[in-house]
């Protein structure tokens, strides 16, 4: 603990800001208060103060003096009746928009700040909140989208969620106290398609000997990959060891610089042995080394996009450009899933699964909403993603989400008959919350000059990301390529995957296996 302790004070100088801010009131205080301040008549509120309030309740004020509201949803696991109401939200509040985010989450924008009280109260009577979901909170936690279900299964995750919020959901001591946020993965499948090693704090399926649990990674954000801590969890230590980890956070956690504040720089400062030497006294546990990880299968979904969970189940998947999504169409899906007794299971890759028995498969293939997004069952909208972008985020370099779809249009025509697993992700900055270091092909925006010597939007590119097996950063492709240029400087690399690629081999196997050319 001496580590900690001196790490701390090290870096126990001038506060920042938004510590201050929290010194002023708690956040529950502010939000017994909301429903008076939405009406304008809560007046001593300074406007640092309601900014940071509002985050941690998931509010956030946009340019256009309009709200993007995010909607917290545990393992991305929704019900038939919170789509339904999600979607009536968004068509009556939002002008019928919804975004899916990287965080198995919904974000509704557009809402008029005096409607935020009352769109609020309809998400809890269907038991959904958008509390700590912005600034220095406990993010949506992550699992697969196939948790629990079927062949994949290997230990179901959603009841560890459910205790993990437990602990610090709506909890005055946790609500907006830590010191930056803080993300939590936890995976049970055999496959990982939840991006697991991207996260503070990840929990990842394993086996030593005869026993299933957990190997713990440690410090994972945006442009670096967790850490192996070395250790094996039990499934009855999980929340034990949660609730040490976050406290350590909590307590030696830096609140100075908000740029290096994240467990990650608190790992370096001190190691990783020491922190997990401090684990075991927070835990009053001892720890056997770290098992054999199983969470290593890829999976591929057919033509049609389904995915045959086994034991009479099918995951079926609606591929949405970019996340973007509507309320009219969210209404469509919660209806639908209620036709086939199904549920949602919303993908960090912004789309969605109807997981239902077989038997349903028809219904869902002859649905309006089947045929509405039937063209996007291609490779080249499957797995992309695309964060936010220009119009609705002031980091914004590039229209990330407009450009991701129109070169995925382009690249379908180009390569009709490609099949495989190409995973796109795009940022529209350096920030990365497209998450295009572990992409397949990543492209983070950038400005550039065209080949007349014009500014434009352009993006680097990045190959060779790896989120399957093990998680790596892609390395930098091609630098400053303007935005007319992409198709051209991507084909070469396509018609290698399409050439030379094993039957049913996804792109980042064969990338690994061959490189940008081919074997």
């Amino acid at each position: 603990m001496t580590k900690l302790q001196e790490a701390k004070i090290a870096r126990d100088g001038k506060l920042n800001k938004i510590e201050l801010i929290k010194q002023t009131k708690k956040s529950l205080e502010f939000f017994e208060s909301f429903e008076e301040f939405c009406k304008g008549k809560l007046e001593d509120v300074s406007d640092d103060e309601k900014n940071f309030f509002l985050k941690c309740f998931g509010i956030f004020h946009k340019d256009d003096d309009t709200f993007m509201l995010r909607v917290r949803i545990p393992a991305g696991q929704l019900t038939f009746f919170q789509a339904i109401e999600i979607g009536k939200i968004a068509s009556r509040h939002g002008e019928d928009y919804i975004d899916i985010t990287t965080r198995q989450q919904i974000e509704l924008r557009y809402l008029k700040f005096n409607d935020l009280y009352e769109v609020i109260q309809k998400l809890q009577n269907v038991g959904i909140t958008t509390f700590q979901t912005g600034i220095d909170n406990f993010r949506n936690i992550v699992t697969s989208s196939f948790d629990g279900l079927g062949e994949q299964r290997v230990i179901e995750c959603k009841p560890f969620i459910n205790e993990m919020q437990e602990i610090f959901l709506n909890e005055e001591e946790w609500l907006g106290t830590l010191p930056r946020k803080f993300n939590t993965a936890i995976l049970g499948t055999f496959v990982n398609d939840c991006n697991i090693y991207g996260h503070d704090c990840c929990f990842i399926v394993a086996k030593k000997g005869e026993k299933l649990g957990f190997n713990l990674y440690l410090g994972g954000k945006v442009g670096v990959q967790a850490s192996d801590s070395g250790i094996f969890v039990m499934q009855k230590d999980v929340i034990t060891v949660y609730k040490a980890i976050i406290n350590l956070f909590k307590e030696f956690g830096f609140r100075d610089n908000r740029n290096k504040n994240r467990l990650h720089f608190l790992l370096e400062a001190v190691g990783m042995e020491e922190f997990v030497k401090a684990i075991k006294i927070y835990s009053g546990l001892e720890f056997e080394d770290a098992g054999e990880i199983v969470a290593k299968e890829e999976f591929l979904l057919d033509k049609e996009g389904v995915l045959d969970l086994g034991n009479g189940l099918i995951a079926y998947n609606f591929s949405i450009p970019s996340g973007i999504f509507s309320g009219e169409a969210m209404m469509e899906a919660g209806k639908l899933a209620e036709l086939v007794q199904g549920q949602i299971r919303l993908s960090v890759e912004q789309s969605f699964y109807i997981v239902c028995k077989k038997e349903h498969k028809e219904i869902l293939q002859k649905s309006q909403l089947s045929q509405k997004y039937a063209s996007y069952q291609n490779p080249f909208f499957r797995n992309m993603i695309a964060c936010a972008g220009i119009k609705t985020c002031s980091f914004g370099v590039i229209d990330t989400k407009g450009i991701a779809i129109e070169t995925s249009n382009l690249l379908t025509k180009a390569f009709p008959n490609l099949e495989g697993k190409i995973k796109l992700y795009w940022s529209g900055c350096p920030k990365g919350c497209g998450i295009h270091g572990v992409g397949d092909i990543g492209f983070e925006g950038c400005k550039t000059k065209d080949e007349d010597g014009n500014r434009c939007d352009g993006v680097h590119i990045f190959v060779g990301g790896k989120s399957t097996n093990y998680a790596k950063e892609g390395e930098i492709y091609k630098k400053s390529v303007p935005i007319n240029q992409l198709i051209a400087t991507l084909s070469p690399l396509l018609e290698n995957y399409q050439t030379y690629k094993l039957v049913g081999e996804s792109f980042e196997n064969f990338y690994e296996r061959c490189g940008a050319g081919s074997k």
